[in-house]
């Protein structure tokens, strides 16, 4: 296929001190991929200085678009916003990577270059050296089996961020699960294999996180727990609520 337009969609919360970097080196990477290239950011209602500092950024980097949600909703429809807002300019790819900046510019590259090659219906970004807690590793790789029984075959790196859709798979993925949902990747994961879609996976690296946290303000710390923490312990619970509930009960949605 020839790749006129791509769009890049990514969540955002509490990402300040990491996002500047990070989005010149996706717009630094990305651009001689395609004629035009456009970057739609959703800020979550961050605490901090994301909101401003993509809307100052706005002004120097071509094709930045700033979306600022109305209330503050969670990575998972944060996500689902940004598919929608990126569908809406009408893209021939769209890539999903998360706000944090743990991808290299040059591995969405490659993910964006393995779609247009082969023509898939999506492209993987399969996380290597993740330096995750063990018990995010630990959460990821029960999901994984479980989904493994639920799709009828093995999905690396089921709830993997960074993923190269195209417009009528994503939408059609989109129109299956809730607006709210918690985990809408796992959902997508399982939907992908159900349908037959073409998937291709692609080895990426896995980083740290950007700006001086290294976990974050997802879960309610701000150092590295050696057990999970509460927050991380309710999510988990709604989520497999969630997955029973949308994607593997009987006469679920597929």
């Amino acid at each position: 296929m020839q790749l006129e337009h791509l769009v890049v969609v990514m969540p955002a919360y509490n990402e300040a001190e990491g996002l500047p970097e990070f989005l010149s080196e996706i717009s630094e990477h990305l651009a001689p991929l395609a004629p035009r290239l456009d970057l739609v950011v959703v800020d979550d209602r961050s605490t901090d200085a994301t909101r401003q500092v993509l809307h100052d950024l706005a002004a120097d980097l071509p094709g930045l678009v700033p979306v600022d949600a109305d209330v503050n909703r969670g990575h998972g429809p944060t996500a689902i916003a940004a598919y929608r807002s990126g569908l809406g300019l009408e893209p021939d790819l769209i890539l999903h990577v998360d706000g944090d900046g743990q991808f290299h510019g040059a591995d969405l590259v490659r993910t964006v270059r393995a779609a247009v090659s082969t023509g898939a219906d999506v492209v993987h970004g399969v996380r290597r050296g993740r330096q995750d807690p063990w018990f995010r590793r630990a959460l990821t790789a029960g999901v994984g089996l479980v989904v493994a029984a639920a799709a009828g075959r093995r999905v690396p790196d089921v709830n993997t961020p960074l993923r190269v859709y195209r417009p009528e798979a994503i939408a059609e993925l989109l129109d299956a699960i809730p607006d709210d949902a918690l985990v809408p990747h796992v959902h997508f994961s399982i939907a992908e294999a159900r349908r037959g879609y073409q998937v291709r996976y692609v080895e990426v690296a896995s980083l740290p996180r950007r700006g001086s946290s290294a976990t974050g303000t997802m879960w309610g710390v701000e150092r590295s727990p050696k057990l999970p923490p509460k927050r991380l312990r309710r999510f988990a619970v709604a989520s497999a609520a969630e997955l029973w509930r949308v994607s593997l009960r009987p006469g679920a949605r597929r």
